[in-house]
């Protein structure tokens, strides 16, 4: 959640790569954003340029505090998305989505991305919009099957309502609700055409990335293959689920990627995971690749909107030989493995981990179900555990659960101020190559910058072996 923030982005698409937005639970960093301030104005120069002034300013008027919060007060919370929603929820996703993008492409005319996850499906609608209001030229989507995607993308460019169905859990049965988009309801006036576009889907396997391409009702312009070793969520390992003596998934040979079918399908494809060295890209390139997608490198560069403190942490334990990445099991509400950086003092530590009221206040990651009554309802595995069972989530399913949504903006400096005034705890992730990132410590000192993250990936092979 906006590690890979506009600062960040605008850097590497300036240096003639494609710089990437997080667009994941974007409405509530803008929000914050705006109550700490807005310190340099880029927020509110960037809401300048919104095709709906009104709406605009609404959400200046109701989020922005001159001057940013009196210490120790809590952000003012948003309100959660739903089938639903009232008109603020769609419309506040919208500006957030268009102003982070918008921020990432100004000044430059290179290409920019956003990242979204399909598993996170209620803002998707309108976060799509809003890149796309903004010029947004990739979008990028793993975490599920995005089979819907592409033709979402073809109606917002002509400003058309669009539809995704989403499961409804607690039937017993496989049930599905709509969830339904109309742009006019936002923008409110009739727009040119937006440009569309390209998609590309992040996959683990060349069966998922060819029903992709032959599948989807429009067109799947590429692939992001990503292994067990990049950050964030990871998919799950194929077979019977076996863990290591760490109490971390075992991914074996049936979890290996046939690069030979990925290349047969015919569109561009990146490699992921441990990917930012000289040989790694040469690698990727002789296997058929057009490159590779970096994420632990540029998460800890000056660029990413890591919080300071975290950064410098972990890059101490780095140093050390100390860092510890543990792909955790059950610390999602998803059920997809997620690693964790195991660090003091964050969400990770166990001590910590015990004295945090469960809590679901943000609900990024709920997923609908049928009440008894038949209603719908929302709940949330890292949510109180009497409120979950109560719910009708199984008991067994809390265990472990720990609240992404809140612990990863704790990570960003946006950490909100519960009751009783506990302050959130930060959940740092990374991937594997976290480990060897101390060659870039090496060769810049106690910080480096996204360019030098390129510069060294991009010199030759020869030139990087020690």
């Amino acid at each position: 959640m906006g590690v890979s923030n506009w600062r960040l982005a605008n850097t590497v698409s300036r240096l003639g790569h494609l710089g990437v937005v997080s667009g994941t639970a974007i409405d509530t960093i803008i929000a914050r954003r705006l109550q700490d301030g807005d310190p340099g104005g880029h927020l509110r120069r960037a809401l300048e340029h919104f095709p709906a002034p009104k709406i605009a300013a609404k959400f200046l008027s109701k989020y922005f505090r001159p001057g940013g919060r009196p210490p120790g007060t809590p952000y003012r919370r948003i309100p959660m998305f739903s089938f639903a929603p009232p008109p603020e929820v769609f419309e506040l996703s919208v500006v957030a989505n268009f102003t982070e993008v918008f921020l990432a492409k100004e000044g430059h005319h290179n290409p920019v991305g956003i990242n979204l996850l399909h598993k996170i499906q209620f803002p998707n609608l309108s976060s799509l919009y809003g890149a796309m209001l903004a010029g947004v030229d990739y979008v990028i989507m793993g975490a599920g099957i995005p089979r819907d995607i592409p033709s979402i993308l073809d109606k917002f460019a002509y400003h058309k309502p669009a539809e995704m169905k989403i499961p409804i859990l607690g039937t017993g049965e496989k049930e599905e609700g709509i969830l339904r988009f109309d742009p006019a309801s936002v923008t409110g006036e009739k727009l040119p055409p937006l440009q569309r576009p390209f998609f590309l889907g992040i996959v683990s396997s060349a069966v998922l990335a060819s029903s992709l391409a032959l599948k989807c009702e429009s067109r799947v312009n590429g692939f992001i293959v990503e292994g067990a070793l990049a950050g964030g969520h990871n998919a799950p390992p194929r077979g019977p689920l076996a863990l290591n003596k760490r109490g971390e998934p075992i991914y074996g040979p049936r979890d290996e990627v046939n690069l030979g079918k990925i290349k047969a399908i015919g569109r561009p494809f990146w490699l992921a995971g441990s990917c930012a060295t000289p040989e790694k890209l040469a690698q990727a390139r002789a296997c058929g690749a057009a490159g590779v997608q970096v994420g632990t490198a540029f998460a800890y560069c000056r660029e990413s909107a890591m919080a300071e403190r975290v950064k410098q942490e972990v890059l101490e334990l780095a140093r050390r030989g100390e860092v510890d990445i543990f792909t955790d099991p059950v610390a999602s509400p998803t059920k997809f493995p997620f690693k964790v950086v195991r660090l003091q003092g964050s969400m990770s530590d166990p001590e910590e981990y015990a004295l945090r009221g469960r809590v679901c206040d943000l609900g990024y990651l709920r997923s609908a179900y049928r009440r008894p009554d038949g209603g719908i309802g929302y709940r949330c595995a890292a949510e109180l555990q009497a409120n979950y069972i109560r719910k009708g989530g199984a008991p067994e399913e809390v265990v472990g659960r720990k609240c992404l949504c809140n612990g990863l903006l704790a990570a960003i400096d946006l950490a909100q101020i519960q009751g009783h005034s506990y302050k959130e705890r930060p959940l740092v992730t990374s991937g594997e190559d976290l480990r060897g990132i101390t060659r870039f410590l090496k060769q810049m000192g106690p910080s480096y910058s996204a360019q030098d993250v390129i510069d060294f990936i991009l010199q030759p092979v020869e030139a990087a072996l020690p």
